[in-house]
């Protein structure tokens, strides 16, 4: 009787060549990798922690009480009829957001090279999980808002049903402009030590504490190239029904945010091979 040799499958690893894209059957494969990234990075953020999620709403409620104060009371910063506490918190949810993955996105390849260099997976997943990580606390301080308008007396409108559309661009602008960060700051590790510094310059440039009133007609379009302009005042206008929808900021903006995307995954993409040799 003839015994067969069983047949001992084989796998093949070859070095990528070329200006990559995205491999979408990769992260189809290792998508239960992401999904556990994303959860540890939830669990690590609040744990030993006294408030917990609690933290969610405290920095962007104590934020919103400094700048009514200071910019509502004592500057007298106009706030277009709007209560200035709903103004400016309606401002600094997806603000709060996009900062702090800002930071984190470009700080987690650095932080984290012990794991991509010891084990292959999709180098992208790393500065990815904190933009969805930090999704739930976008969420717990959405919350907050909620009581606040109720306080106010402010009923969401058909123009509520935008808010999807605009988390989907906050997403797509953090994720482009992460990406991009993460990936220069493991070639230049200064690049993480300015971030923190220009966040402070970008929030400030952002109608986050003023509104996009204040900017002559003329320049609007100019202004709308800063994409957290037509988001920050998107989110206003979706939230306040007294508001008219900035169509102009969001067709300028949302091209921009895509040419990021799309710009900084390749730019990754290009330069992952080289990330554990001088990470």
């Amino acid at each position: 009787m003839r015994i067969m040799n069983p047949v001992v499958p084989e796998t093949i690893i070859e070095p990528r060549t070329g200006w990559q894209f995205i491999d979408w059957q990769e992260i189809k494969e290792y998508r239960d990798l992401l999904y556990f990234l994303v959860l540890r990075d939830i669990k690590v953020l609040y744990k030993q922690t006294i408030l917990g999620f609690g933290w969610a709403i405290v920095r962007p409620f104590l934020a919103m009480v400094v700048f009514t104060v200071v910019f509502g009371k004592l500057a007298k910063v106009p706030s277009d009829g709007i209560p200035y506490p709903i103004f400016s918190y309606s401002a600094l949810i997806p603000w709060t957001y996009f900062a702090s993955t800002l930071t984190a996105s470009t700080q987690s390849l650095v932080s984290q090279s012990n794991i991509f260099t010891k084990v292959y997976f999709p180098r992208i997943f790393i500065p990815l999980t904190p933009i969805f990580a930090k999704l739930v606390d976008f969420a717990v301080a959405f919350c907050v808002l909620v009581v606040l308008m109720i306080h106010y007396g402010y009923m969401p409108g058909i123009k509520s049903l935008m808010i999807p559309f605009l988390i989907l661009w906050l997403i797509l602008t953090a994720s482009g402009i992460g990406i991009w960060l993460s990936a220069l700051s493991v070639q230049y590790r200064d690049v993480k030590h300015a971030i923190e510094f220009i966040s402070q310059i970008l929030m400030y440039t952002a109608p986050v504490v003023w509104p996009v009133s204040l900017i002559p007609e003329k320049y609007r379009l100019l202004y709308g190239l800063y994409p957290m302009a037509g988001l920050i005042e998107g989110f206003r206008a979706a939230i306040i029904d007294t508001r008219p929808i900035p169509w102009d900021l969001i067709a300028v903006g949302c091209p921009i945010s895509l040419i990021l995307t799309l710009s900084g995954i390749s730019y990754f993409k290009r330069t992952e091979r080289f990330f554990a040799d001088i990470a």
